[in-house]
């Protein structure tokens, strides 16, 4: 290689690496990630969506939005130290108060939602591409909650129903485990704060989820084997003793037929009508009978 040739390349790689550095070590320094399981809004609205992305809600997100959610997992707001209610507004939960997540607020209650069970243990998948630490603090909307209206730090409790520290990247996502508060019904918006401390920025998502509704008047099943009381009336006529099946015994759908099935009748609702003419009968012929008996003695 030339001389000339040698300085221009020697002075380029003095000149550009410096530039360089900076932005190859500001790579690692951006953790990025939103919850996968249960979606989040904007993983469910983003490209990666899926069928999801199709949604009446999504469609509207987008369109609210502007442009769609491509950087699904870039919803971070820097310098907030745990100052959440301070500095996300309120109706700005889901964007995090960005301009360019803004379709995410829209009150909508048809948001493509995961099936919860009250008291059970959520293992919550959150898609990270570079491991970092902080915590996690996850609510879920008070009950009551009407999905109808925008989200509001008053929707939620003060205190977040889990937190958790550092857990392990693995396979590229964190698996946080919880236990769910178990008086929630119905549709209900999961909102997790993901403050790193290995930077300074903090990710907020909104994942909706739906529990089950309350039956009103069923009572509860009683786990003792021993049928609540209404219950036991419903199913047993009175006077009846409640006889255990046999262990090899199949209950069916459909009441048994034939004489065992009639003579349970008969003992459990008392002696029926024919049986009571019979008897009669039955007395009317042993009378009878004695007297023509006495009548051929006499003769």
């Amino acid at each position: 290689m030339p001389r000339t040739t040698a300085h221009r390349a020697a002075l380029t790689a003095a000149l550009v690496t410096p530039l360089l550095l900076p932005l190859w070590a500001a790579g690692p320094a951006r953790a990025h990630g939103a919850p996968t399981d249960p979606v989040s809004r904007v993983v469910a609205c983003s490209p990666e969506g899926g069928g999801r992305a199709g949604s009446a809600a999504c469609r509207a997100a987008v369109a609210a939005n502007g442009a769609p959610f491509t950087a699904w997992d870039n919803l971070r707001v820097a310098n907030v130290d745990g100052r959440d209610r301070q500095v996300v507004p309120d109706g700005k939960l889901c964007s995090g108060g960005l301009p360019g997540y803004k379709g995410l607020d829209l009150a909508r209650a048809d948001w493509p939602a995961t099936r919860m069970t009250p008291g059970e243990t959520l293992t919550m998948r959150y898609v990270s591409t570079i491991p970092h630490t902080g915590t996690f603090r996850m609510y879920l909307t008070k009950p009551g909650y009407d999905p109808a209206g925008p989200l509001s730090w008053s929707d939620l409790p003060d205190k977040p129903f889990a937190e958790v520290t550092d857990p392990a990247l693995t396979d590229g996502a964190y698996r946080v485990e919880a236990t769910l508060p178990s008086d929630r019904t119905g549709r209900h918006v999961l909102y997790t704060v993901w403050q790193n401390s290995s930077t300074p920025d903090t990710y907020y998502s909104c994942s909706d989820v739906v529990f089950p509704e309350k039956k009103e008047g069923v009572l509860p099943e009683r786990t003792d084997g021993v049928l609540p009381e209404k219950k036991r009336e419903e199913k047993e006529p009175r006077g009846v003793e409640n006889t255990p099946l046999a262990s090899n015994s199949a209950p069916t759908s459909e009441p048994a037929s034939g004489p065992a099935s009639e003579s349970a009748s008969e003992s459990a609702s008392g002696p029926s009508t024919p049986m009571l003419a019979g008897g009669a009968a039955a007395v009317l012929l042993l009378t009878g009978g004695a007297a023509l008996a006495a009548r051929l003695r006499r003769r």
